[in-house]
């Protein structure tokens, strides 16, 4: 009897222990967190992690599964568990393609329209102090879809305002969030957006701030790292981090939202972690990071093998996580202002300058635009360009110190600015001699149709456009604009790509007479040249060595490298230019 008793009171102790011990991250600057396990909290859940979401349970699907009728009492165990511990809840998550109540397909836009709005009210009234929210999920564009099931017998895209190409009911389903939720931070969240989709992942985000949307963060679920290499991973992260900005023009504070190393390989699983956590840990950009599931078995990947304890032990994963938080808690950095970061303190103004005193009349260089600063300056952005894709395909050294982003070639009347995509913009510091119309003409080449805007500062004074057949022509658009006379900020607005710039002059009064003529470029077909390859969303496959462009596309039409059917490009490093191969497999 006394045995049995001895033997209770330990372990009763064993869970009391248990009990107190504290998260891996208590007291570092940003959380380390998990989600429930087969619908619920893990009564050892608080041992390791101090920050919660719910894997299924705050799904719209799985609260509103009839019409009108809510069941938050998965989700409110979330919730309740994070105000009860002191941690970090995650709402997971307001719209998605996926996973939202069957009743919605077949609804009519207007009535899709009300549903929606009727559940953020719901969820606004159910939790109005939510610090985190998931508010869009999974709306890349890619090939032709989105990742999750959006416009698939549902009506969700026309009922928030649609999507003309800048993912238009994104940036409404933020704006209806802000409104109910000042405080929070409103995260935007998708999947292969290290490594098929980081490009598009970009563009979306930068695509929303640009609207306007209040999209505070970028969610990484980081679901496709298992077998991404050291190297890589660290030039996905770099690029994630420099490419997405704020309204201020600033990098975006990131979450690695859903993270898992999904293999029974032991060693693997083990180095993945001890590559990838520190990264996120140690980066002053992230804000916090949530793994998707801990336990073996009960994850979503093949047979829950991404799990790190397994039959009550620990994988050498999770050995490795304890070690790491034990002796590297500091070592954590967040100067987001989000979450657990200290104060948030935007950096001091650098102010931007004229790379080049530019007269109007006159012509302007494209390559020429301003030197960029930081933050702003008396209201006014600081920032002096945006190149949506931080690669760079020039082959001109010109800028390559102070933007070594903007694609710049050594071409046409010396330097051009090449690889325009929409979103892409430049702003040039001008004086204009005297008020009064202009007739603005931009030497372009373009493969296809090719639009950019203008404007002074930010009010716009007009669009030139161009058709073309090749990016080895260069042809005119042209525009008559009126224009203030003194200092000024002119921008160039990329509205329709593809397509290459040289410059745009401008002349004095309506219709004049261009002053400048744009030699034509042609290729020596006798001549060896590399070629780059990219596919058609412009993602650079390798590079290949022919003579001429007839010779390069022979080349990858017989080319087993390529697997799949559909519309290439190749571009010369020499000169450039560019052509398009259409491959049938």
């Amino acid at each position: 009897m006394k045995k049995t008793i001895l033997s209770t009171i330990a372990l009763a102790a064993s869970f009391a222990t248990m009990a107190q011990a504290a998260p891996l991250a208590e007291g570092g600057a940003k959380f380390l967190g998990n989600i429930t396990t087969r619908g619920q909290v893990q009564s050892d859940f608080g041992t390791y992690w101090n920050q919660i979401t719910a894997e299924n349970e705050c799904k719209w699907a799985s609260i509103e599964g009839t019409r009108g009728r809510y069941n938050w009492s998965g989700c409110d165990a979330c919730y309740n568990w994070a105000k009860k511990n002191n941690g970090h809840f995650k709402f997971h998550a307001l719209v998605w393609g996926s996973q939202y109540p069957n009743w919605l397909n077949g609804l009519s836009t207007d009535e899709t329209k009300k549903a929606i709005t009727a559940w953020f009210d719901a969820v606004a009234e159910h939790y109005p102090d939510l610090e985190m929210i998931d508010v869009v999920n999974e709306a890349i564009k890619s090939g032709g879809g989105y990742h999750s099931g959006y416009g698939k017998n549902n009506n969700i895209i026309p009922a928030l305002g649609g999507d003309n190409g800048n993912y238009e009911f994104v940036a409404t389903a933020f704006k209806m969030a802000r409104e109910r939720w000042p405080k929070a931070v409103l995260i935007y969240n998708d999947y292969n957006t290290f490594r098929w989709q980081i490009n598009e992942g970009i563009d979306l985000v930068n695509k929303l701030v640009k609207q306007g949307a209040p999209v505070d963060a970028y969610g990484q679920q980081a679901h496709d790292l298992t077998d991404m290499n050291a190297n890589d991973f660290k030039s996905a992260l770099n690029k994630i981090q420099t490419s997405v900005k704020n309204a201020k023009g600033e990098p975006m504070p990131l979450y690695i939202t859903e993270y898992d190393i999904g293999t029974d390989n032991d060693s693997q699983q083990k180095q993945r972690y001890s590559e990838q956590i520190p990264a996120f840990w140690e980066s002053k950009q992230v804000a916090g990071i949530t793994l998707w599931g801990y336990v073996y078995g009960a994850t979503w990947t093949t047979n829950g093998n991404s799990g790190i304890i397994k039959n009550g032990s620990d994988r050498p994963a999770m050995t490795w996580l304890k070690d790491y938080f034990k002796n590297h808690l500091a070592d954590g950095k967040n100067e987001t202002g989000l979450n657990n970061a200290e104060p948030y303190t935007p950096p001091e103004p650098v102010p931007r300058k004229a790379f080049k005193d530019l007269a109007i009349p006159g012509k302007i260089e494209a390559e020429d635009f301003d030197v960029t600063g930081v933050g702003e300056t008396d209201g006014v952005s600081n920032v002096s360009y945006n190149d949506g894709d931080s690669e760079n395909h020039g082959d001109s050294d010109y800028r390559k110190t102070d933007a070594p982003d903007v694609d710049i070639y050594k071409k046409a009347t010396g330097n051009i600015v090449g690889y325009n995509t929409n979103g892409d913009w430049y702003e040039y510091t001008v004086n204009i001699d005297e008020a009064g119309e202009y007739t603005a003409i931009a030497s372009v080449a373009a493969n296809g149709s090719a639009a950019f805007t203008l404007s002074v500062d930010g009010e716009s004074v007009g669009e030139l456009s161009v058709s073309g057949t090749s990016f080895d022509d260069y042809t005119t658009a042209k525009a008559n604009v009126t224009l203030p006379a003194g200092k000024h900020i002119l921008r160039l607005d990329v509205t329709t790509q593809y397509f290459d710039i040289d410059y745009i002059e401008f002349l004095k009064g309506a219709n004049a007479d261009p002053q400048f003529v744009q030699p034509s470029i042609q290729l020596d077909n006798n001549t060896l040249q590399d070629y780059y390859v990219f596919d058609m969303q412009g993602v650079r496959m390798g590079v290949l060595s022919a003579y001429g462009f007839d010779a390069a596309k022979e080349i990858l039409q017989n080319s087993g490298a390529v697997k799949t059917s559909g519309v290439y490009y190749l571009r010369s490093r020499t000169t450039g230019q560019m052509q398009s191969v259409k491959i049938t497999k």
